[in-house]
């Protein structure tokens, strides 16, 4: 029994290709899942999804200019992301729905360009991740972007914190609402810039919120729910790269299956929040009545 669980345990460590996914994602995981708990709190939740749709044009156009794909991306995201704010703040629509419209027009102004241009990204590495295929280059410069947003996060943590849970209070404190508001925004895009490789644009939304959300239904402290965030979400990365080594299954789909998969634990069985118990809760109080 010991043999087998330390074949399943070391023997895809044994790989350098496999040594790269699992520090990638541990990486990614980590940076997302603090990430995570900043959007819950601020309920930016569309706001991360609009902007991981809007890299698909800039990836495309950042492959016709011979740039890097990455810096395309970055600024695709950060358009997408201080656009939406210009347009809100000038018009009677609302931010949502200008997310939806603007997000929606760019990620399909990407699938154009894509299909029309002959390149060589894989359209569905570009979708759904694909970190068993990431290189040492790759592996570098998600480190070069997670470590500045891990770092960042640390110094600024509290500022950030009282941004999202009261802005009133952040300016009568006299922090730069506005400029705390496009650092978040700069870090967000770097964060799905970061992730692109682990998860694509359309899986990277669930490891931008499942962390935070689970750690919200848990806790009622967010220096608390940070920690469970980044445990739930490392467990998660682990477990979908030994899964998908052994089922010779797609990483990504199985690290987001399983941090939805705690969510629901989370959701039904959470002591203060979760469903059952607040069932059994509500029947305590009907039958304390009936006494």
């Amino acid at each position: 029994m010991f043999d087998l669980l330390q074949s399943l345990v070391f023997d895809p460590m044994r790989f350098e290709f496999m040594q790269r996914a699992m520090i990638g994602a541990l990486l990614i995981g980590t940076i997302c899942a603090i990430f995570s708990c900043f959007l819950i709190v601020k309920g930016w939740s569309l706001v991360g999804d609009a902007v991981s749709h809007a890299v698909l044009p800039g990836l495309a156009l950042a492959y016709i200019g011979g740039v890097p794909l990455i810096v395309g991306a970055f600024l695709a995201g950060l358009l997408c992301a201080v656009g939406t704010g210009f347009i809100a703040s000038r018009s009677r629509v609302k931010q949502d729905a200008v997310l939806g419209i603007l997000f929606s027009g760019m990620f399909a102004f990407g699938l154009v360009l894509l299909t029309k241009i002959h390149t060589d990204i894989h359209l569905m590495h570009v979708l759904f991740g694909n970190i068993l295929g990431i290189t040492s280059q790759e592996l570098l410069h998600i480190a070069m972007i997670a470590c500045p947003i891990v770092i960042v996060f640390i110094l600024r943590w509290k500022d950030f914190m009282l941004l999202c849970f009261d802005i009133k209070q952040a300016k009568a404190a006299g922090l730069n609402v506005q400029l705390l508001n496009y650092l978040m925004l700069i870090l967000l895009s770097l964060t799905i810039v970061a992730s692109i490789k682990a998860a694509g644009i359309i899986l990277v939304i669930a490891m931008l919120i499942a962390p935070g959300a689970t750690a919200f239904l848990l806790t009622s402290s967010f220096s608390k729910m940070i920690i469970l965030s980044v445990f739930t979400s490392l467990f998660s990365c682990v477990l979908g790269v030994y899964f998908s080594f052994h089922f010779d299954g797609a990483t990504a789909p199985i690290i987001v299956l399983t941090q939805s998969f705690l969510f629901l634990i989370a959701f039904l069985f959470s002591p203060q929040k979760g469903l059952i118990s607040n069932v059994v809760m509500n029947k305590g109080r009907v039958y304390a009545k009936a006494d």
